[in-house]
């Protein structure tokens, strides 16, 4: 990701315009077409949304969530989907993108955007999305990237100002303080019945749950701060803004004409047209911002916030000089404050940390820990103390936390009781925990830590959700959500460690009847891991011995659909969630049945017609092709093409090009699955357990598709003829074919007949024969088209 290894042979496109463009969806679809990836992203939250649209195309298995505080970390990711401020810069990948660049321009976060503007890239290609304000400045600093301009899909048009009452269904009001969107809240409840709040402070869980709530049409109204304003894909008509001005960390200020575009243009989606406007008790927005927003023309950018990325570790005072340099670019502002650096500079003040940073280790230690995030936003010195203590604890002995003093911070925080407001208060202070257990380093058993934080974190969101929908919600209007109740086992403990006792002690039981909501259980669904779902031959998929739903017949193998266990017992909101976790699962077996292979991004505009062919083709046959249908393209492929094939575990067979792991029992497993789904019939009795069927008792039932080749009076499975194909290379080929044939307890006619049928010899004495008939030369064993029976649909 290192401008300087890879700007110069990588494609830089800028792809900036209006919301309701399409920008972040080309750019995941130009992702998933390069064999790696990366997008940053300006919310967590956002991620996170990428992250789910991601995994429901290529699974979980492939794909890395990366922010601040939550990391799912598959062992091999493909794809990495991070907030732009935890995007790891030392993964090389072939695609990279940022979102939002113009919050380059943004006076705390911006010199994060300008650093990646200036020195992150893909391999291969690398795009920036944004606004067009942005145009003149990625010029000046990029000159040779292709700039495009991406047109707003549908109209936006103000319609003045309306009372509350008066807003029509599918509308958000946008406030700029948690106080302002619950008095809006509470007063559209009243009127309207109910409604979803969407605010930056809230954790992914609690805002996925009200944005899904939203989204099923459980409730028709939204009321948000501008933290829908960062690309966040709602079904909206109309946005009311109930305030012009916000404060922005310094000042209260109003907000400028772009800024309020930004929030506007989540009006409307794809080709409907949105409206925004005022509610009635805020003046009228005149007509110059009106038409600036209408138009989408505003002033470009002309300096971008940064700050040195070459710091002096040498010593505290050298890392503020350093950090205080002015940049040499005219274009570039010095970033005027930042929690980090008034952290850095008070810390130096104190003689217990001047003595535990005189080397370049403590330096960057203590540098380490003043980049710990206050989600709190509360009184400084608090943080400052948090600091203070974390940096002299790591400083000294075993350089890790002291666990009793975890403990006694992070106890008092495992606590659900409480109203809105306190709840809120609680899940902004264990953000910062969540965020300290995920360096490793600093932790006696981190991975405790990191599930402790996390489940505190989770059960603060469900209960915030609770009562918000408790608040907000009528329950004429909705459902309840304890109509549908779980009962839940205690969670299982990851260590032996004593602190993994200690939690187990505390009980972690989702509520005190040791039963779970809706919310909680649909939450544990769609946070569960790959391996936490059963799914038999049938499809038949479950989630802690719960049936959850089934897979059914697609347009194809590749393409299973779904249909949920019990839909009734479930709110829409809920509906919605579980079938997108998974549409993920079910990608993944479908990634499984295929031993891995990435076949969506080798079919891109960027491979050759050879390449997209075999991919497909490979796609199409789950791994597994006979050489016969595919010949021609591995022929053109170039050497090149070929080669990074190889890397993908595609093998040129003795009779199949095959994916390796298409081959292992889970993978044709996952075939049989798969299969028997989609021709709607039982899989042949044997398969896929049997290297061997008797073709007489298939009764006509055609098995290549689940991964047979009919050879004489035997199917045997492929990884077994491939077997045989490298035995018949071998100088013994014959002979080694024929014992491996005798392990299958195969009769020696039915033995001699396979051999026969593979190219090779029926025995030892035949092989001398034909060698000396042939001057002691071996006969080359060329594969042929098989004879096959008839196969069922999709083959």
């Amino acid at each position: 990701m290192n401008a300087s290894a890879s700007s110069r042979s990588s494609i830089v496109v800028a792809e900036l315009g209006p919301t309701n463009t399409g920008k972040t969806h080309r750019a995941i679809e130009r992702m998933l077409e390069h064999d790696t990836g990366m997008m940053g992203l300006p919310l967590r939250l956002l991620a996170r949304e990428v992250y789910d649209r991601v995994t429901a195309r290529v699974g979980e298995g492939r794909v890395a969530l990366m922010t601040g505080e939550e990391k799912r970390l598959p062992p091999r990711p493909d794809y990495w989907i991070c907030t732009v401020e935890a995007m790891p810069t030392d993964k090389a990948v072939d695609f990279l993108a940022v979102d939002e660049i113009q919050l380059a321009a943004h006076r705390e976060r911006g010199h994060v955007f300008t650093d990646r503007l200036l020195h992150a890239r893909g391999l291969r290609e690398t795009w920036f999305l944004g606004a067009d304000t942005m145009r003149p400045m990625v010029q000046t600093l990029i000159p040779h990237a292709s700039m495009k301009r991406a047109t707003r899909l549908s109209q936006l048009s103000y319609t003045g100002s309306r009372s509350l009452k008066s807003l029509p269904p599918r509308s958000a009001v946008v406030a700029f303080s948690a106080d302002r969107v619950y008095e809006y809240a509470e007063s559209l409840r009243r009127l309207r019945g109910g409604v979803a709040v969407v605010l930056g402070a809230l954790s992914p869980r609690t805002r996925n749950a009200q944005v899904a709530m939203y989204q099923a049409g459980e409730v028709q109204y939204l009321v948000a701060t501008d933290a829908i304003g960062m690309g966040l894909n709602l079904d909206l008509n109309h946005v009311a803004f109930a305030a012009l001005s916000k404060y922005d960390g310094a000042e209260q200020r109003d907000l400028f004409p772009d800024e309020l575009a930004q929030i506007a243009g989540r009006a409307g989606r794809h080709l409907n047209d949105g409206t925004f406007g005022t509610l009635n008790s805020v003046p009228e927005l005149p007509p110059r911002v009106i038409s600036a927003i209408e138009t989408h023309r505003f002033p470009a950018v002309r300096s971008l916030i940064w700050r040195n990325a070459s710091l002096d570790f040498s010593s505290p005072e050298a890392l503020l000089d350093s950090l205080s340099r002015a940049p040499q670019h005219q274009a570039f502002i010095r970033v005027e404050r930042a929690d980090d650096f008034d952290a850095l500079r008070e810390l130096a003040r104190v003689p217990a940390v001047r003595d535990a940073t005189t080397d370049r280790a403590g330096v960057e230690l203590l540098w380490q820990v003043c980049q710990i995030p206050d989600f709190r936003k509360g009184l400084f010195g608090q943080h400052l103390t948090l600091l203070r203590e974390t940096f002299l604890q790591l400083s000294e002995g075993d350089g890790r936390l002291d666990p009793t003093w975890l403990h006694r911070q992070v106890s008092p925080l495992d606590d659900v009781s409480g109203d809105i407001h306190t709840l809120m208060d609680r899940l902004a202070a264990i953000r910062i925990w969540t965020y300290i257990s995920h360096r490793s380093s600093w932790m006696h058993d981190a991975e405790h830590w990191q599930e402790r934080t996390r489940r505190i974190e989770d059960a603060l969101g469900d209960a915030l959700h609770e009562r918000l929908v408790e608040r907000f919600v009528q329950r004429a209007a909705r459902r309840s959500a304890r109509r549908f109740v779980r009962a839940s086992a205690r969670p299982q403990t990851t260590s032996d460690s004593p602190f993994a006792r200690l939690g187990a002690l505390l009980g972690e039981m989702p509520g005190p009847d040791g039963t779970m909501t809706e919310e909680q259980f649909v939450q544990r669904a769609v946070d569960a891991t790959h391996d936490a779902f059963e799914v038999d031959a049938l499809g038949n998929i479950s989630f802690e011995s719960q049936p959850l739903a089934r897979l059914v017949r697609g347009t194809d193998r590749r393409s299973p659909q779904l249909a949920l266990a019990e839909p009734e017992v479930w709110t829409a909101g809920a509906r919605r969630r579980l079938e997108r976790r998974l549409l993920a699962l079910a990608r993944d077996l479908v990634t499984e049945a295929m031993g891995g292979f990435p076949a969506e991004s080798l079919t891109g505009e960027g491979r050759s017609a050879a390449t997209r062919g075999l991919a497909y083709r490979l796609a199409e046959g789950l791994g597994v092709i006979p050489q016969w249908e595919a010949r021609e393209q591995w022929r053109l492929l170039d050497a090149q093409a070929r080669e990074h094939l190889k890397t993908l575990g595609v093998r040129e067979g003795r009779r199949y090009f095959y994916v390796a792991e298409a081959l292992s029992p889970r993978a044709l497993e996952r075939r049989r699955m798969l299969t028997a789904l989609f021709q709607q019939t039982l899989a042949p009795k044997g398969v896929s357990q049997e290297p061997v069927l008797s073709v007489a008792e298939l009764g006509g039932q055609g098995v290549r598709a689940y991964g047979y080749e009919v050879i004489g009076p035997v199917a045997l499975r492929i990884d077994i003829l491939e077997r045989l194909g490298e035995a018949l290379q071998q100088r013994q080929g014959a002979s080694q074919a024929h014992l491996l044939l005798r392990e299958l307890h195969l009769e020696g006619g039915v033995r001699a007949r396979v051999l026969r049928e593979l190219g090779g010899q029926a025995g030892g004495d035949a092989v001398k024969r034909r060698r000396r008939r042939r001057g002691g030369k071996p006969r080359p064993a060329a594969p042929s088209p098989p004879h096959q029976p008839s196969l069922g649909p999709g083959e």
